[in-house]
């Protein structure tokens, strides 16, 4: 039992009211004559009288909370539980002693469930702001720099010839740029709404990565980086779509550039996972802090320390190697030591 049941609480009232009738009768009897009270007819009476009071006491007021007041509790029940379960609106409610600890518990987990969604429309909105943010952030600065060379060049800088070659140029860089952050939001929302269709295939995954690696030497040689593949003559055959796992591996390889340290390694290692190919990119660079790898395949969301090192990067790789991976129906992870390196992993279907 507990204390809101209804027998609880009509057994309590009526034995207080009993309490009270026997209390006064004993007081009233002693003020009239004190002797009565050594009758036995009268004692009789008095017990007999109150045990009917009693009863008579505890169905009234067992009648009057179900009939009135558990009537109400009623509809507010039966609101909770269709808001919650979205059951019929027609469907017969039952009402017993455990109404009100039925009624508690719906009250307490829909508040719970209503406290978690209004504190995921909070993140939501964060998020919105962040997102707006970096999007307007990473469209004004080549639309700036556009606007300031077209604006020297109409100032008189076309007419000079050391001028204004170099500056078309640097035009042409910030339009490309302006270029591949659309194109890559557009890839971005095709995949998050499925419009893009896979092309599945077989294909050998190791051969693919030494194509990656062969198109990106020259840019991990700018900063003395060697990149490496752990298996150079066994195959490995995977099921998916050979050009965005191209895309995957082009990401994660030209990310581990960018934020590895000079004369420092990336390696692509590949592990048999029964029915899985797990593929690990690493690298021994910055690293991530430990708050931030969460937030990593966020769009346009790069980690303070690399925004403090690094200039560039729009912070959308990582956010495309996500949607093509979980279009894939696989997964990506990384882990990460403050000044060691990073490790990102992604699995493929063995085939």
């Amino acid at each position: 039992m507990k204390y809101h049941e209804p027998r609880l609480i009509s057994f309590t009232n009526a034995f207080v009211v009993t309490a009270l009738y026997i209390l006064f009768f004993i007081l009233g009897s002693l003020i009239i004559s004190p002797d009565r009270l050594k009758d036995l007819y009268l004692l009789l009476y008095l017990v007999v009288s109150a045990m009917i009071l009693f009863l008579v006491s505890f169905f009234v007021f067992r009648f009057t909370l179900e009939k009135f007041i558990y009537s109400k509790i009623r509809l507010i029940y039966k609101s909770i539980h269709n808001i919650k379960r979205k059951k019929d609106e027609g469907r017969h409610q039952r009402i017993d002693s455990r109404l009100l600890d039925e009624v508690n518990q719906e009250v307490e987990e829909w508040q719970l469930e209503k406290s978690e969604e209004i504190e995921q429309l909070r993140q939501l909105e964060k998020y919105r702001r962040e997102f707006i943010g970096n999007v307007s952030h990473e469209l004004k600065t080549p639309l700036f720099n556009i606007q300031g060379y077209i604006l020297t060049l109409l100032d008189g800088g076309l007419e000079d010839s050391s001028v204004n070659m170099e500056y078309l140029r640097r035009t042409e860089k910030s339009i490309e740029r302006l270029i591949q952050v659309v194109e890559d939001l557009d890839e971005i929302a095709q995949l998050e709404s499925g419009q893009i269709q896979l092309r599945i295939i077989r294909f050998d995954l190791v051969a693919l990565t030494k194509e990656v690696i062969e198109l990106l030497e020259m840019k991990a040689d700018k900063k003395g980086i060697k990149l490496a593949c752990s298996r150079q003559d066994k195959p490995v055959y995977v099921e998916g779509d050979q050009e965005k796992i191209r895309q995957v591996l082009t990401n994660l390889i030209e990310n581990s550039i960018r934020y590895g340290s000079k004369k420092g390694r990336t390696k692509v290692s590949f592990f048999d996972m029964d029915e899985y190919i797990l593929t690990e990119v690493t690298d021994n660079g910055i690293g991530i802090e430990p708050e931030e790898i969460s937030r990593v395949f966020e769009r346009f969301y790069r980690a303070q320390r690399g925004r403090a090192t690094f200039a560039k990067g729009k912070g959308l790789g990582l956010a495309i190697v996500k949607h093509i991976l979980e279009a894939h129906h696989q997964t990506v992870n990384v882990r990460s030591t403050i000044g060691v390196g990073t490790t990102f992993g992604f699995t493929m279907k063995k085939v």
